[in-house]
């Protein structure tokens, strides 16, 4: 098969935890995110969360298009 969905998708995670992780970032100081989220930053841990699944995403897409050369 030569189609592998895996890279795709780990890309467009990337994107959107980048995204979410510099929109966490740039609201940190706000009292409205903190009030309604018990002060968690919501937008950066899911960010950073989502960062990390298209991380994994796209190190399963490179060992196994490295495994089909070999």
């Amino acid at each position: 098969m030569g189609f592998d969905i895996k890279f795709p998708i780990g890309l467009m995670f990337a994107i959107l935890g980048l995204l979410l992780t510099g929109y966490g970032l740039a609201t940190s100081g706000s009292e409205l995110y903190a009030i309604h989220s018990l002060g968690i930053n919501i937008n950066l841990w899911w960010g950073l969360a989502i960062l990390v699944f298209s991380a994994v995403m796209l190190l399963l897409s490179w060992r196994s298009s490295k495994a089909k050369t070999d």
